[in-house]
């Protein structure tokens, strides 16, 4: 996954944090489970050293807890922080789709149709692996182009974590929201409507928090081996 921050590290490591964090976000792996070093060294055929980097580059990323004497496990934010890291987006992504209102130019706009369009394909033939990828680029795209290297910074770091939020307190029943309302912002931020662009943001935002049911307790952690088996 490009949000987290192993780009320039080992591929071993890369597949071992992309797989990890893909059984999160689409639920197969719960927060609170545990993350064997022996276990994952078999799962990816990957030296126990390698096991420790990939971990260590989780924790730094917000998505694993590293506990003395206990090892590994995927990180259990509570609701108060989930209702801290959802405030924290929204102050951060209205100021960028305000910035991009007063400064977006034609490739920018393209380039954002391009990516809405890429995320209503997958959307349209069930990819969720893409739908997730896809989903959470928009806004980080978002911020790359308006410049703001440091809010991009600070928004991945809130990505990821309400994006384990999501998979913690929402239901397997509940449907992640589709393409229209990244294309609704869009429309907005072309218009150049700062107001819109903000309303329309918050928007969305708000209805990401409102699906979740912060009032309940976490599911079950799932198997391991069978959360981290590759795709047929």
């Amino acid at each position: 996954m490009p949000w987290l921050s192993h780009a320039t590290h080992n591929e071993v490591v890369n597949q071992i944090c992309d797989r990890i964090w893909l059984a999160v976000v689409q639920r197969s792996l719960r927060p609170g489970a545990r993350l064997k070093e022996e276990d994952l060294a078999e799962i990816f055929g990957a030296t126990r050293a390698r096991v420790r980097q990939a971990l260590s580059i989780l924790e730094q990323d917000g998505l694993v807890s590293l506990v003395p004497n206990r090892g590994a496990c995927i990180a259990e934010p509570d609701i108060g922080e989930a209702q801290d890291a959802f405030s924290a987006r929204l102050c951060i992504e209205q100021r960028l789709v305000t910035r991009l209102c007063r400064m977006a130019t034609q490739d920018h706009i393209a380039t954002l149709r391009a990516h809405v369009a890429s995320e209503r394909a997958a959307h349209d033939r069930q990819d969720s692996e893409a739908m997730i990828r896809l989903s959470g680029e928009f806004h980080l795209l978002i911020a790359k182009l308006t410049g703001a290297d440091l809010l991009m910074k600070i928004l991945r770091t809130l990505t990821i974590r309400t994006s384990l939020i999501t998979a913690m307190y929402q239901p397997q029943s509940t449907q992640s929201c589709g393409p229209d309302e990244h294309a609704r912002i869009l429309d907005a931020i072309e218009a150049r409507d700062e107001g819109r662009a903000r309303a329309e943001m918050a928007h969305h935002m708000q209805h990401l928090e409102t699906d979740l049911h912060l009032d309940e307790g976490t599911i079950p952690v799932s198997q391991l081996h069978a959360a981290l088996k590759p795709n047929p």
